[in-house]
């Protein structure tokens, strides 16, 4: 559970990279305005919801990778070290997107809901979710497929299959040739 909880994360920190690139072309379109990020830290900082403050861009990145690198985490651990389909991962940030800019961030007053949004920013947010999710599955796909390869995957119960003796990946795991595997 550990390896997969630490593959979601880094897997949600690589994809919040991707989807913030998503949400910087929109905010340079015109279509964002303020990044959701960006007025969500601003809300909680003392001094008044809507007033901008010192270092609020800094902290919403911050918050931002947080958030993402937790969702992956979740993600990860429910994954389980299998492999996902790229639209299961993007039904998961979907999820994510709708819960919160249809959930607790218009009821906490620091951005309307979806329908009540500024034109182009709903547009900008989905999008850039499904960025986040299909990135997210393959970046947790392609760590749990390589930690398979590498035979440091294996789950308690398992055996990971060993090579055939006198290979070039047995000798490398130090099984001499001539030596008979489980398998062979």
């Amino acid at each position: 559970m550990t390896r997969d909880l630490l593959r979601g994360a880094a897997g949600g920190v690589l994809a919040t990279a991707v989807m913030s690139a998503v949400m910087v072309a929109g905010e340079r379109a015109g279509l964002m305005g303020d990044q959701p990020p960006k007025r969500i830290v601003r809300a909680m900082l003392p001094g008044g919801r809507y007033r901008p403050k010192p270092g609020e861009g800094v902290l919403g990145a911050v918050a931002h990778f947080g958030f993402g690198a937790a969702a992956g985490a979740l993600y990860g651990v429910l994954a389980r070290g299998r492999r996902v389909a790229p639209p299961i991962g993007v039904a998961y940030a979907l999820g994510i997107w709708v819960g919160s800019y249809a959930g607790w961030v218009p009821r906490l007053g620091i951005l309307p809901s979806i329908p009540h949004d500024r034109p182009g920013r709903p547009a900008v947010m989905a999008a850039a979710h499904v960025v986040y999710g299909a990135a997210l599955t393959l970046a947790v796909n392609r760590m749990s497929r390589e930690e398979r390869a590498d035979g440091s995957g294996a789950r308690t119960g398992t055996a990971a299959r060993p090579e055939p003796a006198g290979t070039p990946a047995a000798r490398a795991a130090g099984t001499p040739a001539g030596t008979v595997t489980r398998d062979g």
